[in-house]
């Protein structure tokens, strides 16, 4: 069973053109999105000690995005391609997080929604650069990617509703997709995953 959902709208053509025109930058904030996207499903580990239906498949998820940012670093090494000195913040997911409701219950929702979406847009990004790419070994390695965020996107759904009823899910489901559609419209492109 899928439980995420179709994202609102599609990324640009004009998005996959930026990356392309500075792929090392592109390289390096994948390597970015990577450690945030470990850091992040840990913190849900942190925050929510009491969900313990959910922690097992959170830290397999962090351990799995960690294996990522070490695949994408050792690609970055083979190009001669350095760490950024430091992680700037992500506008994408601050805007997303800035829509999140306040009470700890509807956060806690809120949060797993958009680590859904955010992990879906990951996937449908990475298949255009998978899509977009000629050289073989990294096409290949953005194929698996595609594949991994996929499931991840499903995952934290599936986790919420470990605690919400399904139409509450996906009533908040959907109507977090339209923003998140929103807010990618709104940025300026650059090569990034965001």
């Amino acid at each position: 069973m899928k439980f995420s959902i179709e994202l609102s709208c599609e990324s640009s053509t004009e998005w996959i053109e930026t990356v392309m025109k500075d792929f090392d930058s592109f390289l390096q904030d994948h390597a970015n999105c990577e450690r945030k996207a470990s850091a992040m499903a840990m913190s849900f580990v942190a925050k929510y000690p009491d969900r313990l239906e959910i922690i097992p498949e959170l830290i397999d998820t962090a351990v799995e995005e960690l294996e990522h940012f070490r695949s994408v670093y050792e690609l970055m090494e083979q190009r001669g391609i350095k760490l950024p000195a430091e992680m700037t913040q992500d506008m994408y997911v601050k805007q997303l997080i800035d829509h999140c409701r306040s009470g700890k219950t509807d956060r806690f929702l809120d949060r797993l929604l958009f680590a859904s979406i955010i992990e879906c847009r990951g996937a449908e990004r990475f298949k255009m650069v998978a899509d977009y790419l000629d050289e073989p070994s990294l096409k290949s390695f953005y194929k698996a990617l595609w594949t991994s965020e996929a499931k991840h996107g499903n995952i934290f759904v599936k986790m919420a509703l470990n605690y919400f009823e399904e139409k509450e899910v996906y009533d908040r489901l959907h109507a977090l997709n339209e923003i998140e559609g929103q807010v990618l419209k709104s940025l300026p492109l650059k090569a990034a995953l965001h």
